[in-house]
């Protein structure tokens, strides 16, 4: 063996046991995910004191799992959960049989029994097969479907070429489904939706639901680059420092809608207005999805992060362009004239916001 053939087979190695580790997470993954959905059902089926916790039982459990220190159960987590055990219920075989250890009652056997026998007589891939080969992202893709046959054509055709999920994303959203059926050269139509770049272990690794299952913190290079992370940082701190009333509470806020991850630069909970102030960043020039995207993160906050009290969000995008730096204060959704003019006031001026963003690219940039 010579030294090229020495470190073909580290890194041969390498590539292969790391893409087995990660297939083994995400098995398990999947496998709480259904056991926890299964859980939810039960309870809400059979349990004792059911009534008690009622229409706020995922918000409760929610809640409670933060409580005890644990990350990935927010409601809507919760919520898919449940719904990927109601759309494959017949993955019971699999855990009743692998995991023999866990709780898994029978208040619901009957019900449940009569669910897979459905799922089985329509079902053409094997359990094993799918959850040894797609991603629990994979299958909230798949729940969302309204009809069996067609999730059926996607499970096989993710199998059989290995999709990503943004693939399988892709293939939904673009109603290949109905194209197929209607198409003569249905190979020639499915061959399309496959992305070129070959699936890398490291791709799943920044999946936030993989990183949550493992209890591990996102880090804010799994979604900016350099120049993006820097002018954040100083900006942070630029305005910790104002004095207004500025108090930080998180950088690269997540929220989530189905598959799809959203990040807010900066969140800060501003003590005076009694209200969050979420601040994005774009390196090139504003564009008007970003006042849309901004109404997104607004909206989400006004229903799920507002508490009693607090007076509605109020959105800055900065847009980091050379040549046309713009500052827009988004204020979507504020009625009170009262209320927006205070917080004119207590805000930094557009032009100090300007001035700050001028000075960040030319310190980054230097002619």
């Amino acid at each position: 063996m010579n030294f090229n053939q020495l470190i073909n087979s580290i890194e041969s190695t390498h590539e292969q046991l790391s893409s087995q580790a990660v297939k083994q997470v995400n098995y398990l993954q999947t496998i709480r995910n259904w056991l926890i959905g299964y859980y939810i059902v039960e309870f809400e089926q059979n349990g004792e004191d059911r009534a008690e916790y009622g229409k706020r039982l995922l918000i409760n459990i929610s809640e409670q799992m933060k409580l005890k220190g644990n990350i990935g159960f927010s409601d809507r987590n919760l919520r898919q959960f449940r719904q990927f055990y109601l759309t494959y219920p017949q993955i019971w075989q699999t855990v009743s049989a692998k995991f023999k250890t866990l709780s898994i009652g029978y208040t619901v056997s009957d019900q449940l029994k009569q669910k897979v026998e459905k799922s089985y007589q329509e079902l053409m891939l094997p359990v094993e097969t799918l959850i040894n080969t797609l991603s629990f992202s994979h299958f909230i893709e798949l729940s969302r479907l309204d009809s069996d046959l067609k999730r059926r054509f996607y499970e096989i055709e993710s199998v059989k070429n290995a999709w990503k999920v943004r693939e399988l994303e892709r293939a939904i959203n673009t109603l290949l489904f109905e194209r197929t059926g209607l198409s003569t050269d249905k190979p020639g139509v499915i061959s399309k939706i496959k992305d070129s770049k070959p699936f890398e272990p490291r791709e799943l690794i920044k999946n936030p639901y993989f990183l949550e299952f493992l209890g591990l913190e996102e880090k804010t290079q799994y979604s900016e680059n350099d120049l993006e992370t820097a002018i954040i940082d100083h900006l942070q701190m630029f305005l910790s420092e104002l004095g207004r009333g500025f108090c930080f509470e998180s950088r690269q806020k997540r929220i989530t809608f189905g598959n799809t991850h959203y990040r807010i630069d900066l969140v800060f909970y501003h003590r005076i207005l009694k209200c969050h102030v979420l601040i994005d960043l774009k390196l090139g020039k504003f564009d008007h999805a970003d006042s849309g995207q901004m109404l997104l993160y607004l909206n989400y906050f006004r229903k799920n992060e507002m508490t009693e009290g607090d007076n509605p969000p109020v959105g800055i995008i900065l847009c980091a362009d050379k040549d046309d730096s713009l500052v827009e204060y988004a204020t979507a959704g504020l009625e009170n004239e009262l209320f927006i003019s205070k917080y004119m006031l207590q805000l930094p001026d557009k032009q100090t916001l300007l001035n700050f963003i001028d000075s960040e690219l030319k310190n980054h940039n230097p002619k």
